[in-house]
């Protein structure tokens, strides 16, 4: 039996609400963590063992940073992959990998690799501004995307007609066929080096109208086995073609036909993902320690049926935060809340998130709406 090394220099790259909640489940295991952000008071930086407050797309600081560590992983995309691809020569483990996230990060790239890879998804085209987006104006309804830089909703814009061009991107992205979908959906998976593959359960997500980033979910999804299995095994399927070390959040729309195809991935802990803390008897956090260093994974199942709703800030709203309602939410069983440690709030930025679990799937939804009424992110 080989004997666990807990005296490895785990860096994460990335300082956000992310990092802090995969810091506290790598604190279970007394790994020391060593965080690098440009702000020094993100969520990571009064957690972290050793924090360095310097810019995560910057070759030089991200390489001086990483060169005494053992094992470094992401909590965003946007880093510098240079740095990493030679962090990787000089022997340190990257996962995920550098070569996984240039193909992830670049929604150009993923698109051309579902494609090249036979990966179900909905149709595209490439455009790089407003001029070849008006030479595809039969292909619309469609998405804009943009190819890098779009993050929690940002880089996204439906063109449904050509009145809507000008809501286009001057950006290099793509043109995403408008799908028809009946739901939402999202897998989480994970992977380890030496190849082991783990699911969480399929997720059923609902977006917020205004932001376009998931407003709330319900796990497991309200969906048919036969959907159940062809959804995990497509995100299965992407996750061993990526070949990711690690999670991969795959979010995939279900057709009004009953095909499922995969919209986007993430190579990290996800939104997708939070209901498993207190919800599954593994959370997300620890399963991505657990594939990153190679350990066995631990049970995705349910403990009961659970929701997330995302705390996003109040419109109207922008300073200092302070939460309304606490008390009120807490009074009902089997509420938790997690608050990420940002310190200012403004319209529709994410403080935080509640797990919520039921039995009954009606009562589960009732909370969900109790917890929308009465939990308010504002400012003091």
């Amino acid at each position: 039996m080989t004997e666990f090394d807990n005296s490895l220099k785990i860096g994460i790259l990335g300082g956000g609400q992310l990092g802090k909640m995969l810091i506290q489940s790598a604190l279970d295991l007394d790994l020391e963590i060593h965080s690098l952000d440009g702000d020094g008071e993100s969520p990571c930086s009064k957690i972290a063992h050793y924090f360095t407050q310097g810019s995560i797309t910057d070759y030089q600081t991200v390489y001086n940073w990483g060169k005494d560590l053992d094992v470094i992983t992401i909590e965003i995309e946007n880093v510098s992959v240079e740095a990493l691809h030679d962090l990787q020569k000089l022997g340190k483990k990257i996962f995920p990998q550098p070569e996984v996230i240039e193909i992830i990060k670049d929604k150009v790239i993923q698109k051309q690799f579902f494609k090249d890879n036979g990966i179900a998804t909905a149709d595209f085209v490439i455009v790089n501004n407003h001029t070849e987006i008006s030479n595809h104006i039969s292909f619309l309804p469609a998405v804009n995307k943009l190819g890098v830089g779009g993050y929690d909703g940002k880089g996204v814009q439906i063109l449904r007609n050509e009145a809507d061009i000008e809501k286009g991107f001057e950006g290099r992205g793509i043109l995403e066929k408008l799908i028809d979908f009946e739901k939402e959906l999202a897998v989480i998976i994970a992977r380890s080096e030496s190849g082991k593959i783990s699911a969480f359960p399929v997720v059923e997500m609902v977006f917020h109208p205004e932001a376009n980033l998931v407003e709330y979910l319900f796990s497991p999804a309200s969906i048919s086995p036969e959907i159940e299995t062809k959804a995990i095994e497509l995100a299965k399927m992407t996750a061993e073609k990526i070949g990711i070390v690690g999670l991969l959040a795959v979010e995939l729309f279900l057709t009004k036909d009953g095909e499922v195809l995969v919209n986007e991935v993430a190579p990290r802990p996800h939104n997708s993902g939070h209901q498993t803390q207190k919800g599954n008897f593994t959370s997300q956090f620890d399963q991505h320690l657990r594939a990153i260093l190679d350990l066995p994974f631990g049970n995705t199942q349910n403990i009961m049926p659970s929701a997330m709703v995302n705390l996003l800030g109040e419109a109207g709203y922008e300073g200092v935060v302070k939460y309304k309602g606490l008390e009120r939410i807490l009074s009902v069983e089997n509420i938790f809340p997690f608050f990420y440690g940002k310190k200012i709030t403004k319209p529709y930025r994410k403080m935080g998130h509640v797990t919520i679990l039921d039995s009954d799937f009606d009562k589960l939804t009732e909370k969900v709406n109790f917890v929308k009424e009465n939990l308010k992110v504002i400012s003091k």
